[in-house]
């Protein structure tokens, strides 16, 4: 079976703070390196890339007062390297929608859809001001449904719905403030009506999406489906190839959503196999899974699969689209202009990514809401890697050198309480695999901790410091047991924090990682002879949480050097 592991395009007009990382990128990530360990690597995509088109990019030029190309052409070379060089993520392709793989891949699938494209007329605010139509996020104004004042012309960011300019109410100009004229313009529509049914049976009868996805879609498909609008009057865009349409773009979200198949169209052309990525997008021979911020829901879950579907290409619908709510930091939104909240080249001057990557899936907000908090964060680090899991294979790697001679024991006559935890450890890695297939990234972490919690909680009642003086059979079965549990766990941590994990299997001398399969996690070994204990992990300083504002008020400093003018 072939898994394709799609992220969330990121707006590139900024640089991404933590709430944007763990909604797509780091989640996607976790994934693709547990799903390369349990199906092989060469049976794994990872794609992603810069979304650069669209109004936020255009309204963040025309402020900064440079062509779109040029902001975006900076954001992409420095976020890129902050997503690969500092976070340690695994793309197999992170392009960006400038690429011409992408533009052109946009282009001929829009034109293999005009059996469902119309062309119609519509009234549409104009800003005579700055001389130009405003779509999307060039209008802002309140929602018609939930009353929020600040709603943009194609999404509502508090209530989440999907919205067009003539719908806000007191519309103005996202530029200048001022209040639109409302002109006639003509544009392409793609109509989703005949996808309706499709659609609503496919989402009703998936075993695996999660709830929060199926109740927007379908919340949205009962509302009734409707044409869409699939071109803009912007000048910042791939041209729609439509005949007549020419000064128009396609719309973003259009076009973005086709970079999952181009990504990999892509990846495969640089390798040098044209043909291969039909493998990663055939019906019914492929899962796929994507990552994404709930506010993407009725793009990925209606949007897509409409387009999929319109294609007659066969390609394959999402199995699994993991959506996160928001994650809040210390109780309130993050906010770049109220300096709320951490950025992604912030983070990893305050401590170790690692660190940040665990914190991060343990405060994903999989259900609900969640809040960033610094206790919660020094927890985390102090008590979950340090105590439950540093100190495990500390012990485990002190009493092999300690008793013998750094070699894992071959066992004998297992007792009832050594096949418990050789129980637990096979039922841990059971339940966490089921966790990942589900996209449950938090849960799967908890079961790799309770699995570590009772290995201490083992390693305490066989106390084999004192066993190994009476009954040397049982210390050594002990930690055979004991070691078998700490390679299980690093196998089951490295797709959370592939660096430190390798640190663990180092010790242990069990070679590399990226080599390693998931279901050798439950295979007991002996024979091996360990390294030297190092500490893997390093708590926190007591004082951190009262001191990290003025950590942060150093950091940033740093950072405001570093980052490039136009992204600050």
């Amino acid at each position: 079976m072939k898994v394709l592991v799609a992220s969330a395009w990121p707006y590139i007009q900024t640089v991404p703070h933590l709430g944007n990382l763990i909604g797509s990128i780091l989640s996607a990530d976790v994934f693709a390196r547990y799903a390369r360990l349990k199906y092989g690597r060469e049976n794994v995509v990872f794609v992603s890339g810069s979304d650069e088109h669209g109004t936020p990019i255009e309204i963040e030029a025309i402020k900064r007062k440079v062509h779109p190309k040029t902001l975006t052409d900076l954001a992409h070379e420095y976020d890129s390297e902050l997503f690969i060089k500092t976070w340690n993520i695994s793309f197999d392709n992170y392009t960006r929608t400038e690429s011409e793989v992408h533009k052109a891949f946009v282009r001929d699938f829009f034109l293999g859809l005009t059996k469902y494209i119309t062309v119609e007329e519509e009234d549409l605010p104009y800003c005579e001001n700055d001389k130009l139509f405003l779509p999307d996020r060039f209008i802002h104004g309140t929602c018609p449904y939930c009353g929020y004042e600040d709603a943009r012309g194609d999404q509502c960011d508090k209530c989440g719905r999907l919205l067009s300019p003539s719908l806000l109410i007191n519309p103005r100009c996202a530029i200048c403030g001022s209040k639109p004229v409302i002109r006639k313009t003509k544009h392409w529509f793609f109509d989703l009506r005949p996808f309706s049914d499709p659609i609503k049976k496919w989402i009703t009868l998936s075993q695996d999406m999660p709830e929060n996805v199926k109740g927007t879609a379908l919340s949205w498909i009962n509302e009734g489906l409707k044409p869409r609008s699939l071109t803009r009057d912007n000048s910042w865009g791939i041209p729609a190839p439509f005949p007549g349409a020419e000064g128009k773009t396609i719309y973003v979200w259009f076009e973005a959503l086709l970079g999952y198949i181009s990504a990999t169209v892509e990846y495969f052309l640089r390798r040098g196999e044209p043909e291969r990525w039909k493998e990663f997008w055939e019906e019914g021979k492929v899962r796929s899974y994507y990552f994404i911020g709930k506010d993407n829901i009725p793009f990925h879950a209606v949007i897509l699969p409409a387009m999929l579907l319109a294609s007659g290409k066969g390609y394959s619908l999402p199995s699994v689209i993991g959506a996160t709510e928001y994650l809040m930091y210390e109780g309130q939104k993050f906010s770049k202009s109220r300096r709320i909240g951490i950025w992604i080249d912030e983070a990893p001057k305050i401590m170790d990514v690692d660190y940040w990557r665990f914190i991060l899936i343990r405060m994903r907000p999989e259900e609900r809401d969640m809040n960033f908090t610094w206790s919660e964060a020094v927890k985390i680090v102090n008590t979950e890697l340090n105590d439950d899991i540093g100190n495990l294979v500390n012990r485990v790697v002190t009493m092999l050198n300690r008793y013998f001679e750094g070699k894992v024991p071959e066992p004998a006559n297992l007792s009832e309480l050594d096949r418990g935890l050789v129980d637990k450890l096979n039922e841990t890695v059971d339940k966490t695999s089921n966790l990942f297939e589900r996209a449950k990234l938090r849960g799967a972490t908890e079961e790799i901790l309770n699995l570590a919690r009772e290995a201490n909680a083992y390693l305490n009642k066989k106390a084999p410091w004192d066993k190994v003086k009476t009954d040397r059979t049982d210390a050594s079965n002990t930690l055979f047991v004991s070691f078998n549990v700490v390679r299980s766990i690093a196998i089951m941590l490295y797709p959370f924090i592939p660096v430190k994990a390798q640190e663990i299997y180092d010790q242990i001398n069990q070679g590399d990682l990226n080599d390693e399969r998931w279901d050798r996690a439950k295979e007991l070994i002996y024979g091996v002879v360990v390294g030297k204990p190092r500490p893997i992990f390093k708590k926190l300083p007591s004082d951190f949480e009262k001191g990290v504002n003025e950590i942060l008020d150093s950091v940033r400093k740093e950072v405001e050097k570093e980052r490039p003018t136009l992204l600050k």
